[in-house]
């Protein structure tokens, strides 16, 4: 991988690394679904314009758009939503570990959707990681009794499950689009649906809020979702989707480090555990770092 694609995973990293500490911060003002309904809004402005500028051409078929109303539900709707309501039950640098299962997720949903995408022995051995990973920094008694706290953990890999559907999604609908027009198509896709959602069920949007919740808002959704597609997507031309797989393990720590520091949060010994576990899976399944020790033996 260059050096280019190098730094912009670590930036990607950071980015995505202080959305989760943004998104706390605004939820201490605004409900979880007007906090989605603003990271959909503006993010979905900056990517038309940066479309726009770019004069790449803007799809006119019904079934397109059909496809781009699926993809946001699937990929920002319901993800953002169980991500900002996890969070209010959890800690960020929590919520950050529970979501680098969205690629052990994604694994087993390609396998199910697509032919090339075979479950081998080795996937299986890093998503039985994968899963005991989870397991471990949930620990035992989530499972024994179910309270606000376990109900934000489900909530969270309920929403690596649903970036996994929406990849799998994308992958088969949206494919043959460009991706800045792709992003910025579901991002208008999960707009739609929010706005009135969150009119609803949490009352009209107001503009009177404090400076600190509009900071907040202003990083998740122009930065850490409109600029970070932009780049997760050149990074993905310049090294492959194997790379791009590292920033589910960079972003962990920054999470960790910014709850910590700024929100006072401390996690559990078996929650870096159980991290640590979910990180062996990952690298199991990427495979380079197996084959390379194969090579040497």
């Amino acid at each position: 991988m260059s050096g280019v694609a190098w730094a912009q995973l670590l930036l990607l990293a950071l980015i995505w690394g202080g959305s989760f500490l943004s998104t706390r911060i605004a939820l201490d003002e605004i409900g979880p679904f007007t906090a989605v309904m603003h990271r959909c809004l503006w993010a979905m402005l900056v990517l038309w314009a940066a479309v726009l500028l770019s004069g790449k051409a803007i799809p006119r078929e019904p079934r397109v758009w059909g496809a781009f109303l699926v993809m946001g539900v699937l990929n920002n709707v319901l993800p953002f939503f169980f991500l900002a309501w996890g969070q209010l039950h959890i800690e960020s640098g929590l919520t950050a570990i529970f979501n680098s299962f969205t690629a052990v997720f994604g694994v087993v949903i390609a396998a199910i959707a697509f032919a090339d995408e075979k479950l081998t022995g080795r996937k299986l051995a890093g998503v039985a990681f994968g899963v005991t990973g989870v397991a471990v920094a949930m620990g035992l008694d989530t499972l024994r009794h179910i309270d606000l706290r376990s109900l934000g953990q489900l909530s969270v890999l309920c929403a690596t499950l649903c970036y996994a559907l929406g990849g799998s999604y994308g992958r088969a609908k949206l494919s043959h689009l460009p991706p800045q027009v792709a992003a910025a198509g579901m991002l208008t896709g999960s707009t739609l649906v929010m706005i009135p959602l969150a009119w609803a069920t949490e009352g009209a949007p107001t503009l009177a809020l404090e400076p600190r919740t509009w900071a907040a808002i202003a990083y998740y959704s122009m930065f850490a979702t409109a600029v970070a597609y932009l780049l997760y997507y050149s990074i993905l031309a310049k090294a492959g989707s194997g790379n791009l797989m590292l920033v589910t393990l960079l972003l962990v720590p920054v999470a960790v480090l910014l709850g910590h520091f700024v929100l006072g949060e401390v996690l559990m010994p078996r929650h870096l555990i159980g991290f640590a576990i979910i990180a062996a899976g990952l690298v199991v399944i990427d495979g380079r770092l197996v084959r390379r020790l194969r090579g040497r033996v």
